[in-house]
């Protein structure tokens, strides 16, 4: 697994042997497509980071700053080599995701969720409401789920049908102006 574009162009990730999934490079290519010039300067929230590789591609690609969200001890000391190989920056929280934004007060421009697939969409739709709280308008949520689940369910956050890529879609739903 590599960094697709931007200032660490080409550098490998580890990825953890197990507990992970890691998200792959065609789809990490076609998201931050999307996304384009609005990862620049953004404030970015990497939850469930697992290897790291969605908020280092981010960094890679101009982020401002990323927070890495990973609860399981061996994925962190991996995401930890990440951020230091890839040398751009980045904190690693070691939590869960929800006590994690339960404390946190921060506000990002771009959040990733990629929960496991096993996770129900109750809990993921809880997840969202939490984060909910700490995007602007306009700010863009991504969810990473196994193909043919229920849509994410947010009163601000909406976007159009998912992309899929193999056995998994991608959810971009952007928060609306209040």
């Amino acid at each position: 697994m590599r960094i697709i574009a931007g200032e660490a162009k080409g550098r490998k990730l580890a990825a953890p042997r197990s507990g992970t999934r890691p998200f792959t490079g065609r789809a990490r290519e076609a998201v931050f497509s999307v996304m384009g010039d609005r990862v620049v300067e953004a404030a970015v929230l990497d939850l469930f980071a697992g290897s790291g590789s969605l908020g280092l591609e981010a960094m890679s690609r101009g982020a401002a700053s990323v927070v890495f969200v990973e609860q399981d001890r061996a994925a962190v000391r991996i995401l930890e080599q990440n951020v230091a190989a890839v040398g751009l920056g980045g904190t690693v929280v070691r939590s869960g995701v929800v006590p994690f934004l339960t404390r946190d007060r921060g506000t990002y421009e771009l959040v990733f969720i990629d929960p496991p697939f096993a996770m129900a969409d109750s809990e993921v739709d809880r997840i969202l409401g939490l984060v909910d709280e700490r995007v602007p308008a306009h700010g863009i949520v991504l969810i990473h789920r196994r193909a043919g689940g229920s849509p994410p369910k947010s009163d601000n956050l909406h976007g159009a049908e998912p992309r899929r890529y193999g056995d998994s879609e991608i959810w971009i739903l952007e928060k609306e102006q209040r």
